[in-house]
């Protein structure tokens, strides 16, 4: 991305150097660490309407994930568990140890693994409008898939994967009209100027269809209970993802909360933010136990260039 990251008043912005992968990373505000997470086909300007809020408390720390914004598009890595140790890398270099997890769309599958894999790390997690890592095959499964035919067109290749489908994500996803004006979606499709970053939307859906998804239906996270208090955002407006597609944890998580938003859908925080920083405030306030400073949280990521 040859083009700077957008402005949003109090945030800075920083590139970290994470096991070779230059990272950027928006940070704003100041207190216990909270990490946020987007999905796709955005980058970390999604939460631009939530930051002033969650950083009237928290250090938010807003990274690229790899291929996405200004984080840079290698030519592998475009799975959940790499973007995972992305996101724990960054952290590590930035001197957080414990923190605060928000996690949306492609953001919430990495931050699940997180959760599950690294639950002494993790205070609490949000997860919105994120398919359960639990999800096991039933009668609703096909029907419910049928809603995310744009996996299967991302995987076709760049022609779809460059224009076609992201331009039809961000008018079609959201239920709220005029939330994302085409000002605002212009931002995010920028990045599929670059071929290297259509690439990488093509690596990250192939993968979700022959590895991810497969392994999701066999069970693979099954195996580990969720312990981090977490609570489920769910857009009950979401053309992807039904309500009960985000909360069929059964009896795998230890403490879990669920609020649906009404006449949301696809992107909360762009949607209804009053709502989403409300939530994610009130959530991570009534967690018990005394806050955890996160070392170096307050301060600039070391060994950074300027944005």
């Amino acid at each position: 991305m040859t083009a700077p990251p957008p402005d949003v008043p109090g945030v800075e912005h920083a590139f970290v150097d994470v096991g070779g992968l230059r990272t950027h990373v928006a940070l704003a505000g100041a207190g216990d660490p909270l990490v946020l997470l987007h999905g796709w086909p955005q980058h970390w300007w999604q939460w631009r309407h939530v930051l002033p809020r969650l950083a009237e408390r928290h250090r938010v720390v807003c990274p690229d994930l790899r291929g996405l914004g200004w984080t840079d598009a290698p030519r592998d890595g475009y799975r959940p568990a790499v973007m995972a140790r992305d996101v724990l890398g960054l952290l590590d270099r930035l001197g957080v140890r414990e923190f605060g997890l928000v996690g949306h769309d492609w953001g919430g599958l990495a931050a699940y693994l997180i959760a599950l894999r690294h639950p002494g790390r993790v205070r609490g997690l949000v997860a919105i409008n994120t398919a359960s890592p639990f999800t096991r095959p039933t009668p609703g499964t096909l029907p419910d898939g049928a809603r995310l035919w744009h996996i299967l067109a991302n995987a076709t290749g760049p022609r779809l994967a460059g224009s076609a489908i992201p331009r039809w994500a961000l008018r079609h996803w959201v239920h709220r009209t005029g939330t994302l004006p085409p000002e605002d979606q212009a931002v995010y499709l920028r990045q599929f100027e670059d071929p290297e970053r259509v690439r990488a939307t093509v690596r990250y859906y192939r993968g979700l269809v022959a590895r991810e998804i497969p392994a999701i239906l066999a069970g693979r996270y099954r195996r580990t209970p969720l312990t981090v208090p977490t609570l489920v955002l769910a857009g009950d407006r979401d053309p992807l993802l039904p309500v009960r597609g985000m909360s069929g944890f059964g009896p795998r998580a230890a403490d879990l909360r669920v609020k649906v938003l009404g006449g949301v859908g696809h992107f909360p925080a762009t949607e209804d933010p009053d709502a989403v920083a409300g939530h994610v405030l009130d959530f991570f306030a009534k967690l018990s136990g005394p806050p955890t400073r996160g070392g170096t949280a307050r301060g600039r990521a070391p060994a950074a260039g300027p944005a």
